[in-house]
């Protein structure tokens, strides 16, 4: 299925041709500080990212202040905690959401955020979000989704834990309540995540299914996978960020640091920038070193109408001559005239000339 060459989040083009989108995810790591907030913006402005996204939700629109069992996170990074508690300590706080949007407008950095119930949508609405991130466990709230869509916005979607069927229910839902500018993320939602279970292979095929433009929620630790994914295709990477991991947060074991993260940048341009397009042909940088290839010489004097044999015509560097696997077909020849050791042999010196 073709995809789109390219949508737009606040006037950036987002596509297969265009620069990687990188998308810094705040998540909790504001640590409850809304002046670090703002030092995390201006730290992913400073490393070259083009966004930095929110999670707009209370502690109770997302879970209930519930002791059972299944309110327990079991295993993991956050082995132990209560849901609601865990949601109240990560949370971004909605009477922060004007002023992070207002100081990343002053920086000249996109925000938009992931809202996990309609309230949300509407508040971001609101203030006027040029995008919305739909995460990985609400794939399957298709209210929500249609919701989303119904403002007409671009829309991100993480596919982690999602089956190809549910991904196309996501996807039928965003269409049917009018969005258009989609993207999918190849994502694995495991804190951190395994490199071996990155599944990098299925962006392209995300592409291929589905007809949108795709990339990476990552992970991972480190940079190596999200660069990679660029040669798979990945046009949108996100990955969790932080002013510095020692400093704590609930997603900062993680998460990148800023110098991580102007690394990953400057990587993943460089790994879409050498995507390039098939070539079989010299490009314009190795115009200049033709020359050094193999060619055949006159390796001593030959006179007129004497044969060339193995013995005085070889192929060496440089490749000013005829190209050396016309050396068969120039052994018994005679030359056409007195030759000189070292001349390039081509073909007005061999008598009769030679089908090329």
């Amino acid at each position: 299925m073709k995809q789109p060459r390219s949508i737009e989040i606040a006037g950036r083009r987002i596509g297969p041709d265009q620069p990687p989108y990188v998308i810094a995810e705040m998540s909790g790591n504001h640590n409850g500080d809304l002046q670090r907030t703002f030092r995390i913006l201006e730290e992913a402005k400073q490393a070259g990212a083009d966004a930095v996204k929110l999670q707009t939700y209370r502690p109770d629109t997302i879970t209930i202040d519930h002791n059972a069992p299944e309110f327990i996170v079991e295993g993991g990074l956050w082995d132990g905690r209560r849901l609601f508690e865990l949601y109240e300590e990560a949370h971004t706080p909605w009477e922060w959401h004007p002023e992070i949007f207002a100081r990343a407008h002053e920086l000249g950095i996109t925000v938009f955020s992931s809202p996990f119930d309609p309230t949300a949508v509407d508040f971001l609405e609101s203030l006027d979000a040029p995008a919305f991130k739909v995460a990985s466990p609400e794939i399957i709230d298709l209210h929500l989704i249609r919701k989303i869509a119904g403002t007409g916005k671009p829309m991100i979607i993480s596919t982690g834990m999602a089956t190809v069927e549910e991904i196309d229910e996501a996807l039928s839902a965003a269409r049917a309540g009018g969005a258009e500018d989609i993207v999918l993320l190849h994502c694995t939602s495991a804190y951190p995540t395994p490199p071996q279970e990155a599944n990098l292979a299925t962006i392209p095929d995300l592409a291929d299914r589905f007809g949108v433009i795709t990339g990476l929620s990552d992970h991972t630790l480190g940079t190596t996978v999200a660069t990679t994914a660029v040669a798979l295709g990945a046009a949108v990477i996100e990955k969790h960020f932080t002013l510095a991991r020692s400093e704590g947060g609930v997603d900062s074991a993680f998460s990148l640091e800023p110098g991580e993260l102007a690394e990953l940048v400057e990587n993943a341009r460089i790994a879409q920038a050498a995507m390039g397009r098939p070539m079989y042909q010299p490009t314009l940088s190795e115009a200049s070193v033709l020359k050094n290839r193999r060619s055949l010489y006159i390796m001593k004097p030959v006179n007129e109408g004497e044969a060339f044999t193995s013995d005085n015509v070889r192929s060496i560097r440089p490749g000013l001559g005829l190209k050396p696997k016309h050396l068969d077909a120039v052994l018994g020849r005679k030359a056409a005239r007195d030759l000189k050791f070292g001349e390039p042999l081509d073909v007005s010196m061999i008598a009769g000339g030679l089908d090329t």
